[in-house]
Parts: structure tokens; C-alpha cells; sequence
């Protein structure tokens, strides 16, 4: 399949700041609108990589959220998606005719979403209702509770409304409090403020020396030692070492039998991972899902290019690019908290060196930048390649379990 547009992704986010789902769309290229071809290409692609052969979502409970028109709304693709968790964006203008009106009833008989575009708020809940089960109200201007309570009230039963752009925290908890069930902005780049005291906290502590213990090669019973002050920490190794995720085939009881069954670059990883998990201020859960995105993904961007084994320092630094937010610290001070190797932590802080790039262009691919075409052509990474690995860390994101 030869592709030139790039993949863009936004979350979806309940009043409660989890990721509910994700929107996926074409980023336009040099001003060209994104065409009926294009939208089907986009349903066909993801059908291939988020479903796998034994026709599992790969995203596990999460919604997908893409945009459609009337020419692609028989496509087969759209049959391999899982109807529950799909839903399809389409603009109010679209359902005045007759013909589009059935095929979307027939879909949603199906159990397929519906989101609409620009619907008319005295139609909410009227007309709208058999038809669509979203409803997407954009917000302009200042006042977005205002318009909030305006949508809340003009909201029907069924009718779900999915508020955007909702950029701002103060924004988010007003239109969470206002009866609004899904978002769209730019959230998932944003500390709460308001967490508990900014900097480490005791858990975070420990695993920082872990780390340090285990880049060291220290031996297995001291590391086992330094584990052992912390209970919650030996839990969630041995849930995460059991898990079917790690598949270790067999019931890891001890420690000292986790350690050796991981391995200390696996075990390296996995602190990172709950470095940021053990957050206890600027905290949310979308930030976290978008770390782990980021790492991954950075990960795979590197894969064919780098000597084997330098896929962990990727996945660090995508990990740690957030870790300030995550931690409510400067980058600086994070830096200064353990050693990382040069090369990750000129990426961190400039963006270039070896890993820079790839980290940024996995920055990139979150923000819908004019600029994913560009740096993917410096690294000489096809768009083809991008997007495959963009959906491939979306879906290894919902298996981590720390």
C-alpha cells in the first residue's frame, strides 16, 4: 500500500480525564483536502493493524473515532472494524438525504456510533437521536462554561455530546461538571495543577535507585533488598510478571525468580514505566497513556535504524520527555535525579543527536505538525512505515499493566 498522508491521533477523554478513545484522521499534506478515497484508505488500514487474525480490537475497550462520508459508508473495511467500537464523525449537512439517512440507520441497527457535526441544538435529542448517539459541540471564544450549560441543557438522554477543542483543565472541569461526556483537546500534553506536593515521592525514590542499580549490573539479591522496602513495588512486579501479557507460562512466586525471568534491560524498562505511574502530582491519566505512546512509539521509529539494543534508550527517552509534566519538575531537575547516557539526554534536551529526531518525530505525529513529513523524510522513514508503527505503540499502550 503506498501512502503519502500521515496519521494524526487525538484522545477522547470521560469526565473523569481517562482516554476513552482515540480520533484518527489524515493529516492534509500541502493544503489538499482529504477526499472519500483517502477516509476509505484510513478504515482499511486500521482494520488491518488494529484487528489482528483472530478478529481482536486491538484497543482493547477503547472507541475509535474516525471521519466519514456518504461514498464510504458500504466499504468492507468498515465490516472488519468491531461495530461497538466504532464510530463514524459525519457532518449533520450529509444526513438530509434520503439515501445517506438509511445507510446510517443500517449501521447503527448494526451497532455502529454516530457522531455528528454542526447539529443544529434545538434538533438535539428531536430528530437527531435515531440516527446519531454523538453529538460534537464546538466551543468558540472565552466562555466555554456558558456554552457548556447551553449544550448540557439542550442534551437528550441518549444523545452523548463530545465537546471541542476543550484546551484548558479549568475548561474540561467545567464541561465535565455541566453534564458533558467526551472531549478533544490538547489535554493529553497538560499537567493538572493542583496535585500534591511537586517532586519525588518515597516510591519514586526507590525506583530511581532500582534503576541506577540495575544500569550499574548491580547483583540480584542486592537489587531484591532495595525492592523489598517497598511492598506496593514487589506487587505490582509479580502481577505484571504473571500477567498474560508476559506470558511466563508458569506462576512467578519469588523475586529473586522475577528478576531472573525478566532480565535487567526488561526490568529497566519497567521502571521507567512505573516511574511515571507512581506520579503523585500533575498526574493524569492521559498524560500517562501519551507517554507510553511516545516511548513506544519512538522505539519503533528506531527499530531499522539503530544497532539492536538501543531500542531501550528510544523508549527512555520518549518516557522521560514527559516525566517533568509527569512529575511536576523541570527537566533539568529530573536530569539531574539519575544518570542517563549522553546521547538520551542530549535528545531530552535539544532534540537532536542520535535519539533526538526520532523523539521528535514521534512529538510530532501528537500534534498534527506540518512537520511529520519533513523530519520522517530526513530519517528516510516512508509514511507507510510512520503509521505503521504510530498504531502499533497505540496498541501495545493498553496491554501495559505496571
Amino acid at each position: 500500500m503506498h501512502q503519502t498522508n500521515f496519521i494524526v491521533r487525538e484522545p477522547l477523554l470521560d469526565p473523569k480525564q481517562r482516554v476513552i478513545g482515540y480520533e484518527l484522521c489524515w493529516q492534509q499534506q500541502n493544503g489538499r483536502e482529504v477526499g472519500p478515497a483517502d477516509l476509505e484508505s484510513l478504515v482499511g488500514f486500521v482494520a488491518e493493524h488494529l484487528v489482528d487474525a483472530d478478529q481482536n480490537w486491538l484497543l482493547r475497550d477503547k472507541l475509535l473515532f474516525i471521519d466519514a462520508v456518504p461514498a464510504m459508508l458500504s466499504t468492507d473495511a468498515l465490516h472488519a472494524l468491531p461495530p461497538e467500537r466504532t464510530v463514524l464523525s459525519m457532518s449533520t449537512r450529509e444526513l438530509a438525504n434520503n439515501d445517506t439517512r438509511a445507510a446510517v440507520q443500517a449501521l447503527r441497527a448494526g451497532g455502529v456510533g454516530i457522531s455528528l457535526r454542526g447539529a443544529n441544538l434545538d434538533l438535539l435529542g428531536k430528530n437527531l437521536s435515531p440516527v446519531a448517539s454523538y453529538a460534537e459541540v464546538r466551543f468558540s471564544g472565552a466562555d466555554v462554561a456558558t456554552q457548556a450549560r447551553t449544550y448540557a441543557a439542550a442534551k437528550a438522554s441518549t444523545l452523548r455530546m463530545v465537546g471541542r477543542p476543550v484546551a484548558t483543565w479549568p475548561d474540561f472541569d467545567a464541561c465535565a461538571a455541566l453534564g458533558l461526556d467526551a472531549f478533544v483537546g490538547k489535554l493529553h500534553l497538560t499537567p493538572r495543577d493542583g496535585g500534591n506536593t511537586k517532586g519525588m515521592n518515597p516510591a519514586q525514590a526507590i525506583i530511581l535507585q532500582l534503576m541506577q542499580m540495575v544500569q550499574n549490573n548491580e547483583d540480584v539479591p542486592k537489587i531484591e533488598a532495595v525492592l523489598k522496602r517497598d511492598p506496593a513495588l514487589i506487587y505490582k512486579l509479580l502481577r505484571f510478571i504473571n500477567s498474560a501479557g508476559f506470558g511466563a507460562g508458569r506462576q512467578i512466586e519469588s523475586l529473586r525468580q522475577a528478576i531472573a525471568m525478566l532480565g535487567y534491560a526488561p526490568l529497566y524498562r519497567w521502571l521507567v514505566l512505573l516511574l511515571a505511574t507512581a506520579s503523585s502530582s500533575g498526574y493524569s491519566p492521559v498524560l500517562m497513556e501519551t507517554a507510553v505512546v511516545r516511548a513506544r512509539l519512538c522505539e519503533l521509529l528506531g527499530q531499522k535504524f539503530l544497532p539492536r539494543g538501543e531500542g531501550e534508550y528510544l523508549f527512555v527517552a520518549g518516557m522521560f520527555s514527559l516525566l517533568d509534566r509527569l512529575l511536576g519538575l523541570p527537566m533539568k531537575e529530573v536530569l539531574d535525579t539519575i544518570q542517563l547516557p549522553d546521547e538520551v539526554v542530549r535528545a531530552l534536551l535539544t532534540r537532536d543527536g542520535v535519539y533526538g529526531p526520532y523523539l521528535a518525530l514521534a512529538e510530532a505525529c501528537e500534534l498534527n505538525s506540518q512537520l511529520v513529513a519533513s523530519m520522517a523524510a530526513s530519517l528516510d522513514i516512508s509514511p507507510l512505515d510512520v503509521n505503521k508503527a504510530h498504531l502499533s505503540a497505540l496498541a501495545w499502550a493498553q496491554n501495559v499493566t505496571t
